[in-house]
């Protein structure tokens, strides 16, 4: 009986799988949804305005801000960059504050008790006071709008970096205390490492509070930046203007805000542990 001799194959080894990687299709379909419901509102609102014969004073038509934005616009990118500045730097202050706060805390327990409630009080009072007192304190400059800045968005660097402290796993906690590692030791290897994810989620709130600091620091005294441009639109009743500082601000602060994720999905791929829910 006759049979078939061969030579066996080995199944070729599988293609090592890829990351999934947004590509142009997942970025349209994540941002058409918005895009079409404020397409939507802007050609309600200018068929609203225009047959309802709304003024121009009381409110400015999408037409006519984006004439003005046009037309307008040296004054409010230069507004804009004087604006960033500020946002900039007093969010980068804001960090070094909000960490060291987070990790002296986490490390001591009597300064968890001594100061982590006068965080707390220190938080709800109300800013918009806070800065004419700056003001006369340190001038018209640069500090007290950096200031309120700070006041404003360390806040939440400093309770979800906290919690991100101490959420540290107990077994793992054990298990560092039966090798003799020290207090400082599990800080820095375990402690910090386990709070990354929050402190991102942290920051990215943080950010669009600096937003908002700069442009009541603004408001309470300056000659420039968008929130001195709001302010001065609305005493020389310029509508279309004082919208369009506002969407100016919006916008901006919209991409701070993405700009900050993007720069904890740059760090994700270098340390995997440290990405959060980035939306």
């Amino acid at each position: 009986m006759a049979t078939a001799t061969g030579t066996a194959r080995t199944p070729a080894p599988a293609a090592p799988e890829r990351p999934d990687r947004p590509g142009p299709r997942a970025w349209l379909s994540a941002v058409w949804p918005s895009a079409l419901v404020l397409l939507a509102v802007l050609v309600l609102w200018e068929l609203a305005a225009v047959a309802f014969g709304v003024s121009q004073f009381v409110l400015a038509t999408p037409s006519a801000i984006a004439a003005e934005t046009w037309a307008s616009r040296e004054l409010l990118l230069a507004a804009a960059w004087v604006t960033t500045q500020e946002i900039v730097y007093g969010f980068a202050i804001s960090i070094a504050v909000g960490v060291l706060l987070a990790v002296l805390i986490a490390r001591f327990h009597w300064l968890d008790r001594a100061l982590y409630p006068l965080v707390v009080l220190f938080q709800v009072v109300p800013k918009v006071a806070l800065a004419p007192i700056f003001i006369l304190w340190f001038g018209y400059g640069l500090t007290p709008k950096l200031l309120l800045v700070v006041v404003i968005a360390f806040f939440p660097i400093t309770l979800n970096m906290l919690v991100g402290l101490k959420s540290i796993d107990s077994d793992l906690l054990l298990l560092m205390r039966s090798v003799g590692a020290t207090r400082n030791q599990i800080l820095l290897r375990v402690q910090v490492p386990t709070s990354l994810p929050y402190l991102f989620a942290g920051l990215r709130i943080a950010i669009t509070l600096a937003v908002i600091g700069a442009v009541v620091a603004e408001f309470a005294g300056a000659s420039d930046g968008l929130g001195y441009l709001i302010q001065f639109a609305s005493t020389q009743l310029d509508t279309p203007l004082m919208f369009s500082a506002l969407i100016l601000v919006s916008l901006l602060g919209l991409a701070l805000y993405y700009g900050m994720s993007l720069v904890e999905i740059a760090l994700a791929r270098r340390f995997p542990h440290i990405r959060a829910d980035v939306r």
